[in-house]
């Protein structure tokens, strides 16, 4: 059933089971689930009736995980169960004329439980940028790169590798000899990575990503700044791995490819390039702060993790343990802006992570 565009007969869909009771059913499943990412930029007339019509279908296929829309395109992290792979897949290819063979990133390290709740959201951006400059033109990109492709250009002294990530994402894997652009968001690096090479507009310049939707933006907004040779690397980090691991090429992708559902990382080879937030030891496993009052997203190691209890330091194991009201009254009124370590903006000191309170 193709996309009918603009319609006022379908009612605004949501879930309405809770976070708890969705999770526990997911883990209960006996069929496996396969992960898969997908993107695309393209104009949609209407993002809500879009959002309608895919919200039931995907719903009637059980798909969970996160879906956004706007009229610049879509971006998609789900999880399917393996039998409606094939059903989803032609949905898809059949939505629009200019989805038919849409590329899907299917996830390499997956225990199939990313996700637990389907979310269709229709935002201003699928991917937040910053930009608003009404002549720049998503759609002209960047020479797509294949995996053989990117390890060829790898060496090459007049190609600069840049890693539009955000930095903790960079911390725990990235490709060799990668540009870093250290920020929180895609927003800041996107002119950060024009300032950066600005001095470097005569060599090959590579953009890469998780699954290819950021730099995709990236290297047609390095084409607006006057950049020649730009190129970006098809699928990102997770369609480069796979297809370098069919063809047994040598991944020149070291580390762990971070992932934004429960996962938290794909191991992409077996280097740990990071280190625990709290003790230094070599560790590239993420976590999320167990004090519902803090959240904070870091790097913690076994160990730290039991001494802890899942928390980023003594303040909040303590607070943890406090009775229900009174953690909810600590929580009133704290403003918790930054829920990422940030090893530019914090300190480690006897053990424990400081200054994001």
């Amino acid at each position: 059933m193709r996309y009918k565009g603009k319609t006022n007969t379908m009612p605004v869909l949501h879930n309405q089971v809770s976070n708890k009771v969705l999770k526990e059913r997911m883990l209960a499943e006996t069929e496996p689930r396969t992960t898969i990412s997908f993107y695309k930029y393209f104009n949609i007339q209407d993002p809500v009736a879009f959002r309608h019509q895919w919200y039931q279908q995907f719903q009637a296929l059980n798909v969970f995980g996160r879906v956004y829309i706007a009229k610049e395109g879509i971006n998609a992290q789900i999880s399917v169960p393996a039998s409606n792979v094939d059903a989803l897949r032609e949905l898809i290819y059949s939505t629009d004329p200019r989805l038919d063979n849409l590329r899907l990133n299917i996830a390499i390290d997956d225990d199939g439980k990313s996700f637990w709740v389907l979310r269709m959201k229709v935002r201003d951006r699928v991917v937040a940028d910053g930009i608003e400059d009404e002549t720049f033109n998503p759609e002209n990109t960047g020479q797509y790169l294949k995996a053989h492709e990117v390890n060829e250009m790898i060496d090459d002294p007049n190609t600069i590798f840049v890693d539009m990530r955000n930095h903790y994402e960079y911390e725990v894997g990235h490709f060799e000899n990668a540009l870093e652009v250290p920020s929180d968001t895609f927003r800041e690096q996107l002119p950060m990575a024009v300032e950066m090479l600005q001095d470097q507009k005569d060599k090959n310049v590579v953009m890469y990503c998780t699954g290819g939707i950021r730099c995709e933006k990236a290297s047609a907004y390095m084409l607006h700044n006057g950049f020649q040779n730009v190129y970006h690397v098809e699928g990102g980090v997770i369609e480069y791995a796979r297809k370098a691991k069919e063809q047994g090429l040598p991944l020149r992708f070291k580390g762990k490819n971070f992932v934004f559902d429960n996962r938290m990382g794909e191991r992409i080879t077996d280097d740990t390039l990071a280190h625990c937030h709290q003790c230094g030891e070599l560790c590239d496993t993420h976590t999320n702060c167990k004090n519902d009052g803090c959240h904070l997203l870091f790097i913690q190691c076994p160990s730290c993790a039991e001494k802890y209890e899942g928390c980023c330091s003594v303040e909040c194991t303590e607070e943890m343990k406090l009775p229900e009201d009174e953690q909810r009254s600590r929580r009133a009124g704290r403003e918790v802006s930054n829920k990422i370590f940030n090893k530019s903006r914090h300190r480690l000191s006897d053990g424990l992570l400081n200054s994001h309170k």
